[in-house]
């Protein structure tokens, strides 16, 4: 079978955790979930197409002509709870067009599949992983349509919605994302320094417990660590990747895994910049200098507060001394450190958020990010908030109930008003002392990367508005905006325009 994956562009919501100019700059991404259901399904014989919509700046229109020269038998695009209406317009629009069938996967599959599948454009959706869903479906798209045989399916049957028990998997068997079908020298994130840059995941789900967090109490499932480095070596030598974020929910949570990885990097000796998001407690200086050694240039820490109780309530289980600490360690190993924070935490107050801007200034980070904190499903702060209230916005705005709007946080006397401001405040106030700006100005290593700060910085100073609007014509920064279009007149533009 002919199977098309799209990945579509997407506006700034009311409901996001951040403000709309970090969205902006946030970055270009490799879609990688899409990846990994195209090398699924190639590696069951099936040949796929990806096309990323949002990276190459392509209209609905652009993409039904690529689509209609390539004739796809099925659909498939990732469904988040955030984006999921942005999303599900691209479906109508696609679907009306190719008349074939779609099937969904993603993050809000996990929370929501029946709701996910129940706008009729949509057929099927992949409650967990593809590993085994996909080649199933698609297996019994081209015979006997027995779709109850497919596990982790969710789907319609004579008017009713139906899921099928999924299998246990290790995600060791994924075969390697299908990088070879995305333009990879297209992305980059905000501290990106060199070319190629893709990012990576080594391993599922997280046993922490942060109060605040999605993935917090999920089982954990790592890739050995020869599949991690033979991937590596493909991004390298197939791909020309030269820059690697490790996404994981904490990369070096298992300690002897970690330094078989980075022992293996060294012995490779391949010329990548690495990053990766680790908790405050998860480092030390033995292993600083491992991971130095192996190419790592920045970690990501999740401190969320300065202040001790707040890191109890929302049960961080680290400690203030531990912050200072292993910052401290990362600056002695020349690793950049970048501090996420919350603002908007239980008994957050305007004094409190002072305090937080003042004490990230103390560790003096190399880059810090302020998210309001929301009430993401699966959180326990969402499990609350709907046993409190009776009410699920997010189950609401899937199913087309409601208006899109900022979460209440009953957490706070703050209102989301406040706390909008607040943190267009931290922002401006933490990377407006000159210091900063003249440290960050010198460890720049080229142009596009000057720029692209450069720009951020202006633009949340002057374009980030108080409180935060809905951004229906928002479009993510791309420093590659000429390549783009070059890319897109050669390969997706037609003229003229055939008809349907």
């Amino acid at each position: 079978m002919r199977v098309a994956l799209v990945f579509n562009p997407f506006s700034y919501k009311l409901h996001e955790e951040n403000l709309r100019i970090v969205q902006r700059y946030f970055g270009l991404f490799p879609p990688l979930s899409l990846t990994w259901v195209a090398a699924i399904a190639e590696r069951a014989g099936h040949e796929v197409i990806i096309v990323d919509a949002r990276t190459l700046q392509l209209t609905k229109e652009d993409v039904y002509d690529r689509l209609r020269e390539f004739r796809p038998d099925v659909l498939g695009f990732m469904m988040t709870t955030y984006m999921f209406r942005e999303t599900l317009e691209w479906v109508r629009f696609l679907k009306e067009r190719l008349k074939v069938p779609v099937m969904v996967g993603g993050y809000n599959l996990r929370v929501y599949p029946t709701e996910s599948v129940t706008p009729e454009e949509i057929d099927f959706g992949c409650v967990n992983s593809a590993l085994h869903t996909v080649p199933a479906l698609l297996r019994e798209l081209e015979t006997d349509r027995n779709f109850g045989d497919v596990p982790g399916l969710v789907y319609k049957d004579d008017g009713k919605i139906l899921v099928t028990d999924g299998v246990e998997e290790d995600f060791d068997d994924y075969p390697f994302p299908a990088r070879h079908l995305l333009p990879n020298e297209l992305y980059a994130e905000f501290p990106t320094e060199r070319k190629n840059f893709t990012v990576m995941v080594t391993s599922k789900g997280c046993p922490r417990s942060c109060g605040f967090c999605e993935a917090g109490r999920t089982t954990y499932n790592p890739r050995k660590p020869e599949t991690v480095v033979a991937e590596m070596e493909e991004c390298y030598h197939k791909h020309g990747v030269r820059e690697i974020d490790v996404f994981d929910y904490e990369f070096l949570i298992h300690r002897k895994r970690t330094e078989e990885i980075l022992d293996l990097m060294i012995a490779k000796k391949l010329d990548l910049t690495w990053a990766c998001r680790a908790r405050i407690d998860s480092v030390d200086p033995d292993l600083l200098a491992k991971m130095k050694a192996s190419g790592c240039s920045r970690v990501y820490f999740g401190i969320e507060s300065g202040d001790q109780d707040t890191l109890d309530r929302v049960n961080k289980g680290i400690t203030i001394e531990q912050i200072r600490r292993t910052i401290g360690w990362c600056k002695d190993y020349g690793i950049k450190a970048l501090g996420f924070f919350l603002v908007g935490v239980p008994g957050e107050t305007r004094q409190s958020v002072k305090r937080l801007v003042k004490f990230a200034k103390s560790l003096d980070l190399e880059y810090v990010q302020f998210s309001k904190l929301t009430a993401k499903p699966l959180t326990p702060l969402w499990q609350d908030m709907v046993a409190e209230q009776g009410y699920d916005y997010w189950r609401e705005y899937i199913l087309g109930n409601v208006e899109e709007r900022p979460l209440p946080r009953p957490w706070t006397d703050l209102s989301n008003e406040e706390i909008d401001e607040l943190a267009k405040w931290a922002y401006v106030k933490y990377h407006s002392r000159l210091s900063f700006l003249i440290k960050s100005t010198f460890r720049v290593r080229s142009f596009d990367e000057f720029r692209r700060k450069f720009y951020a910085f202006m633009e949340m100073v002057f374009r980030q508005e108080k409180v935060s609007e809905a951004a229906p014509d928002f479009v993510a920064f791309n420093e590659n905006a000429d390549e783009v279009r070059q890319r897109f007149t050669s390969q997706y533009q037609r003229s003229p325009r055939l008809p349907p």
